[in-house]
């Protein structure tokens, strides 16, 4: 029977069920829309979408009613933690306390509107959408973020990460209101990509006939001395104490003035994990303040400020603010107020900071490093959050611009729109709770979070291996992780330990090495090294790669045959054994980068090597070939000989049991069989089987896993996607011989591996079936069912997602080698009227195509920083004998006189005769002419 498989992944929208009419989630469809009509593909798969669905361009999908009920913003940077933005404008999961914090909240946060038009009464309303149920409750339903105040009627909710856009509905106020959401996000930069804080836009227009006075209230707990842990639910808790909040007001600049809630304790010193600060600032000119809330029983306290505030459209302090009693703090509120003439708008600008510079590791047992404080980058930065706000402020103009240069960039691609939003969604996983930024810049990462601690870490090198983003977007980041893992984890004997012991330096980890990681680092340190042109860095790092490589034959392929037979420890948190074309092809893989990094660095010896080995590698997989897709050859029980443990792990079992072998896939259809193969595809490494077993495989794949539904399915495992969703099962068992006890997640989905493939298949040219799979996934993030900007497996936020960024690699053929200093873009969707962005390690931007009869223009533009080119490959038209070059202009604005294009595998290379230093601003334009051979 087939069965399907996952890990922790997210469901799906019925959107599907009603056709490309319905783009906008919690809007009901036309009743006259019907089931979208499913397609055959040019290779024969039945595709469950129509057409115009997969290849829909446009705006990013708008949530609304049901569908913001599961919206989770992340507001925040590299390693700093976030807040998140709810769907309906709420702030939850306050993750900024280093650690995960699903579900946790801070009391009674939340912004409040004044609005009184000349000549009428005022009213106050919570700048949210309306409450979605259930109201359960055996006290009736929660007060706790002032659910009891009257809120906006509708909410609309747009988000293009890292920009997140609600748009309020409410006809009964003289305003419309609308809020933007950020933390600026600059790829390359990771400075300025780093800063812990929120910003927030409140945009107000007056639609009334008469002017109206507004105040904007935005009210918060002074949360310093709070852990992360225990869920909050007023203003006590036993870390409070001394809390202290302050109004400041600063003139930062001769045009800028701030003012703002100082938020201390003075309860810890800067050597306690609790120490640290908030702060709450404004760039209005106009604002009034209460450091503190009113004390008293009941509920006298927010009655007295909702008295207050309803009444004069501000707030005072009473008293001076003095430090809070043990065990409290204290709430406390800023209202910027101004007053709007008819037709006129303005943009409030609130800055939220957050400063707790000290974490402990309280994730490992090993008591080297159990309970050691580590310093986060930004408490290096920085002396308190008001710094951080201030520093903000300051620079929030050129800030914002480079963030919306990317934005713009990113977004303003032809490729499909689920795409975009498959890539971009995903790419918040590198500034949530899953990554930490230690000081000196040192990125250490889990594998994803739990609701309120990080799950596996650090540094797992078997799941980091589907991870692309982080090498494209912030390259000094992955060369970081490069440099662990070859300096810091690479043990004496040459194997690998796939996780990081932080702080490093004081112990390894012990479990044994996984084939999977070790082989794909030096596919990594391959890619790090073509995105950078850094020789220096290769060298500094090739003895240790050539080492981890070269394990390979110690115990994985002690014969040399380039086939891995013996155990094999795998993502799957198990041991392969026996032949694969999982671990097959990425140490077929491993093996080619190894042979050109050996090359680049003079060692002939080893490149001839790694060049034998492999090609009896290519020869010996193919045996694993049965017509339709490659299987594993499982050895009998008695032949099998683990690995020594190293440590004891509670999750791990042995594979032979009461002499049975478990958890192997052997006959089956596994969907990541190729996974060394999408690697190589990725980095340009060539082909590693067969093209047309690989294309087989790809579409064997897609039949066998890909499941329209799962109402049938039948899953004892972790379940990640039901129901109507559609989904790509890890494995199954078209053929039969299901073993009794297979791997452990087979039937379950994961939508890392669905990217993986996804990416795969569209290389391969299958551009139909890579796309459905990728809608597939985000249709089951639709708001309602899951989060769409928090794709999980083992934890929130799960990092194997990041493979996403492989589809964008894919459809727009992007290719970059710094030390040949030549770009590849070869389109496999849109080719006609093509735009995308790029990352090329130095600088990026976008590349822009346009196809005509008999002639071609591309344009190489620069948004930030520089690329370094001196050839441009292009895919060739079909119909093209020869091609010449009627123009070209280089980013001087110069004509290239000594341009010249030829044929390199069915595509055009044109080299400008120089190489083109490409800076922010400045770009390159071509135009091709058809002409007859």
């Amino acid at each position: 029977m087939s069965r399907i498989n996952r890990r922790e992944f997210i469901v799906s929208t019925s959107a599907a069920a009603v056709g490309a009419a319905a783009t906008t989630p919690g809007k009901e469809a036309p009743s006259t829309v019907v089931a979208p009509q499913a397609f055959r593909s040019p290779a024969g798969s039945l595709i469950p979408y129509s057409r115009r669905e997969l290849l829909r361009q446009g705006a990013q999908r708008t949530f609304t009613a049901d569908h913001l009920s599961e919206i989770a913003f992340p507001l925040g940077g590299i390693g700093t933690g976030t807040v998140s933005l709810g769907g309906r404008g709420e702030l939850q999961d306050w993750e900024i306390f280093n650690r995960p914090g699903k579900g946790k909240i801070l009391p009674f946060t939340f912004v409040a509107l004044w609005t009184k038009p000349q000549g009428a009464t005022a009213t106050v309303k919570v700048v949210e959408g309306p409450l979605n149920p259930p109201y359960r409750g055996s006290f009736g339903y929660e007060r706790e973020s002032a659910q009891g105040l009257p809120r906006l009627k509708g909410a609309r909710f747009t988000g293009a990460y890292p920009f997140a856009r609600i748009d309020f509905e409410d006809d009964s106020l003289p305003v419309k209101i609308s809020l933007e959401a950020f933390n600026p996000f600059i790829p390359l930069n990771v400075h300025d990509s780093s800063l812990p804080v929120a910003i927030f836009h409140y945009r107000v227009a007056c639609r009334s006939q008469k002017p109206v006075d507004l105040a904007l209230a935005f009210s918060t707990l002074n949360a310093v001395g709070y852990d992360g842990t225990a869920r909050l639910n007023s203003e006590h808790h036993a870390g409070f104490g001394k809390n202290l909040t302050k109004l400041h007001t600063e003139q930062v600049a001769s045009h800028l003035k701030i003012a703002g809630l100082d938020m201390t304790s003075e309860k810890y010193g800067p050597d306690s994990l609790l120490y640290g600060s908030m702060a709450l600032l404004t760039t209005h000119p106009d604002v009034t303040a209460r450091t503190a809330w009113e004390g008293g029983p009941w509920w006298d306290s927010f009655q007295t400020w909702l008295d207050e505030f309803a009444a004069k459209g501000g707030l005072q302090d009473s008293k001076p603010s003095e430090p809070s009693p043990d065990g409290r703090s204290n709430y406390a509120t800023l209202a910027p107020r101004w007053r709007l003439s008819p037709g006129e708008s303005r943009t409030i600008t609130f800055l939220l900071a957050w400063y707790f510079p000290l974490r402990e590791n309280y994730w490992n047992k090993e008591e080297e490093v159990k309970g050691q404080k580590l310093r986060n980058d930004y408490g290096t930065r920085f002396k308190n959050a008001w710094e951080v706000a201030r520093h903000t402020a300051a620079n929030l103009k050129s800030l914002e611009e480079r963030t919306r240069s990317f934005h713009r960039a990113f977004f303003s691609s032809t490729l499909p729109a689920h795409v975009l939003d498959a890539v971009s969604s995903q790419a918040s996983i590198i500034r949530t709770n899953t990554c930490l930024l230690l000081e000196g810049k040192k990125f250490y990462a889990f594998e994803g979070c739990g609701d309120d601690a990080g799950c596996c870490p650090m540094n797992c090198t078997h799941v980091w291996n589907y991870e692309q983003a982080l090498a494209f977007l912030f390259p000094e980041l992955e060369r970081f992780m490069r440099r662990t893992d070859f300096q810091d984890n690479l043990r004496s004997d040459g194997s690998m330990a796939f996780r990081t012991l932080v702080p490093v330096g004081r112990a390894q980890w012990k479990f044994k090495p996984a084939a999977d990681g070790q082989m794909g680092g030096i596919m990594k340190l391959y890619r790090e090294w073509q995105m950078s042109g850094d020789d220096a860095f290769l060298r500094e790092l090739w003895p240790q790669a050539k080492r981890a490589l070269e394990f390979a034959w110690v115990h994985w392929d002690a014969d040399r045959d380039g086939v891995m037979e013996g155990e094999q420890h795998n993502t799957y948190d198990i041991e392969f054994y026996g032949p694969n074309t999982m671990m097959g092809t990425l140490y077929l893989g491993a093996l080619r980068a190894g042979e050109l990094m050996a090359m680049a660095m003079g060692d002939t010896e080893a490149a001839e090597n790694y060049r034998r080995i492999r090609v009896r590698g290519l020869l010996r997989l193919e045996e694993l070939w049965n017509g339709d897709y490659y299987v594993q050859k499982v050895p009998p029980a008695d032949q099998i000989r683990p690995l020594e443990k190293g440590s004891d792990e509670s999750w791990h079992a042995e594979a032979v049991q009461n002499g049975q072998v478990r958890y192997q896939y052997g006959q089956g259809c596994l969907s990541d069989q190729l996974l060394g193969q999408w690697f190589a595809e990725v980095v340009g490494l060539g082909y590693s089987l067969e093209p047309g077993h690989i294309r087989k495989t790809l579409q064997s794949i897609y039949r066998h896993n890909f499941k329209h539904h799962l109402y049938d399915h039948p899953n004892t495992q972790r379940i990640y996607a039901l129901n109507d969703e559609k989904g790509l099962l890890l494995c199954s068992w078209p053929k039969g011989n299901r073993p009794a006890l297979p791997f452990v997640y087979s039937d379950e989905v994961w939508t890392g591996i669905e990217y993986q493939v996804a990416a795969h298949l569209i290389y391969a040219g299958a551009v139909e079936e890579g796309l459905s799979i990728v809608k597939g996934a985000r249709d089951r993030y639709d708001g309602a069912r899951r989060n769409p900007w928090n794709e999980v497996e083992c934890g929130s936020h799960y990092a194997r997602a990041l493979a996403s960024w492989s589809v964008l690699l894919a459809l727009s053929g992007y290719g970059y080698s710094a030390p040949e200093r030549r770009l590849t873009f070869m389109p496999r969707v849109n080719a006609e009227r093509f735009q995308c962005f790029f990352a090329a390690g130095s600088g990026w931007g976008t590349f822009i195509q346009r196809s005509e009869k008999a002639s071609r223009v591309a344009r190489l533009e620069t948004h930030y920083g520089e690329v370094r080119v001196r050839r441009l490959k292009l895919r060739k038209e079909a119909d093209w004998k020869g091609a010449l070059v009627s123009s070209a202009t280089g980013p001087d604005g110069k004509h290239l006189s000594n341009c010249k294009v030829n044929t390199e595998d069915r595509a055009w290379l044109l080299d400008f005769g120089e190489e083109l230093a490409v800076s922010s601003g400045k770009a390159v334009d071509i135009r091709l002419a058809s002409r007859e051979v």
